[in-house]
């Protein structure tokens, strides 16, 4: 008897185990959801591999970079470091002789092809000081380029070679880019050619607050991307996916000299309209507004008592500029250039560098809490409205043009710039007669219309200009006249 219990009992505990265990399993199967129901067995798998690779589309990089490759050169340049002395008798004879070291360099960079009849962008400081600049395509040929001309306060500059049917990259528009947005670099870091690297557009108009090459602001709205750049990309391409240029690459952010996270690139919104004056008139023909200008914080929003942290605040406006002679006034704040919203002094630089002297704008400001539009005619730097052509009758009463590397090698002289027309002026008032090419001024190389304008800017009123210079049948001539 006590053993049928016993095995009684162990039956019983037994069955409700197994019941347990299957109300168990019933209550939490993994395809029933409170309140939804059972989801089908396949769509339940369906979500489990939702975000494997297989299921996720990411961008082709490989039509833009195989298009921007063959449109980016590598640069090379050559340029000679002098110490003291002096190669000019005039010279010596009234600053006294002076022992001179030279110490050749040379450079490398990258540059963009934007024509098929060889023009290239490069930065400024890839060919600054340069006596020869040699670029090398990507199928290998190697061409002589000479210098159009250069604009140090945006980092840009123009190279030519003599050769047509050149893949090209087409212009893209920088100001369409959104943060988050895939791009390629393309260039020559440390001479390696035809190196393509990724990222995505990390900031806009950015502004790193640094001075050209002669100590003043440079007009800075930089793309900031993490796409690896490391020296030699300087003056490569910055690609969109759909292979259109939309920056220049310029320079990194780094404590160790290379590639740590940020890059920096022109945009075309700036690099196009740059290009396009030094291609027609030799400089940069720069716009501006005459207004001197404060962020919006909230501490100053605050202070001001203005309701939204929107737009520029003018502080004060230059006399006679264009933004007071169309009624701009201190206290203004600055809303829009031709409805396109500028939140910081990098984005107002950014919508002016498009625009010419004599260009009107429509500039939107808010006054006394009301908006109202204004249309603005942009000015020169120095206050009219004129265009100034670099290689016009201004310049010495002469127009210049390049020499090329042919030349300089029958002449043995590392540098030069060609008198292609003499008028009335400097230059033929001190006996220089047409085709002189000048080597030197102030015992500084020049290479184009645009080094012989920041020469010449450098020196004093009423101070010495002191030329030397070869003429085509080799005869060396020295010049010197009062500025």
């Amino acid at each position: 008897m006590k053993i049928k219990n016993l095995f009684f009992s162990l039956f019983i505990a037994l069955a409700g185990g197994m019941a347990a265990v299957y109300i168990y399993a019933k209550i939490n199967d993994p395809l029933v959801r409170p309140s939804a129901g059972v989801l089908p067995q396949s769509v339940y798998y369906a979500a489990l591999n939702a975000h494997e690779p297989s299921d996720v589309t990411f961008p082709d990089f490989t039509y833009a970079a195989e298009k921007a490759v063959h449109c980016v050169v590598h640069v090379k340049v050559k340029s000679v470091e002098k110490y003291g002395g002096s190669v000019n008798p005039l010279y010596d004879f009234f600053y006294g002789y002076r022992e001179q070291l030279q110490i050749p360099r040379e450079g490398y960079g990258s540059g963009v092809i934007v024509s098929e009849d060889g023009y290239i962008i490069t930065n400024n400081h890839v060919i600054d000081k340069a006596n020869e600049i040699e670029v090398t395509l990507n199928d290998k040929r190697v061409f002589s380029a000479t210098l159009v001309g250069s604009d140090p306060v945006t980092d840009l500059a123009l190279l030519k070679v003599d050769e047509t049917g050149l893949p090209f990259l087409t212009y893209g528009d920088s100001e369409a880019l959104r943060v988050g947005e895939w791009v390629l670099a393309v260039g020559n870091p440390y001479n390696l050619t035809s190196t393509v690297t990724a990222g995505i557009v990390s900031a806009k108009a950015r502004k790193l607050g640094l001075l050209s090459n002669r100590q003043r602001p440079r007009i800075e709205a930089f793309i900031q991307t993490d796409a690896a750049v490391n020296p030699g990309n300087s003056g490569g391409a910055l690609v969109n996916t759909k292979g259109e240029l939309v920056g220049i690459n310029a320079m990194i952010a780094s404590y160790t000299g290379s590639y740590s996270g940020n890059s920096f690139a022109i945009p075309t919104a700036i690099a196009q309209k740059v290009i396009a004056d030094l291609k027609e008139y030799g400089s940069v023909q720069r716009a501006m507004l005459g207004i001197y200008t404060k962020e919006i914080t909230s501490e100053f929003a605050k202070e001001k008592k203005i309701a939204k942290i929107e737009g520029i605040y003018v502080e004060s406006t230059v006399e006679e500029g264009a933004a007071a002679s169309a009624g701009i006034k201190e206290g203004d704040i600055v809303k829009r250039i031709n409805d396109i919203p500028v939140n910081s002094y990098a984005e107002l630089q950014e919508q002016l560098s498009k625009y010419r002297p004599s260009d009107q704008v429509d500039v939107a400001i808010e006054r006394n809490n009301q908006l109202q539009k204004i249309k603005v005619t942009l000015r020169n730097e120095e206050g009219n409205t004129k265009i100034i052509k670099i290689d016009s009758s201004d310049i010495l009463g002469a127009k210049f043009e390049g020499i090329n590397e042919r030349d300089k090698r029958n002449l043995r002289i590392q540098s030069g710039v060609r008198v292609k027309e003499l008028g009335e002026g400097k230059l033929k008032e001190v006996g220089i007669r047409g085709g002189f090419i000048i080597i030197r001024i102030n015992d500084i190389p020049v290479n184009s219309a645009n080094e012989i304008r920041e020469v010449l800017n450098d020196i004093e009123p009423h101070g010495r200009v002191m030329i030397d210079g070869v003429y085509p049948n080799g005869r060396v001539a020295y010049y010197g006249f009062a500025k």
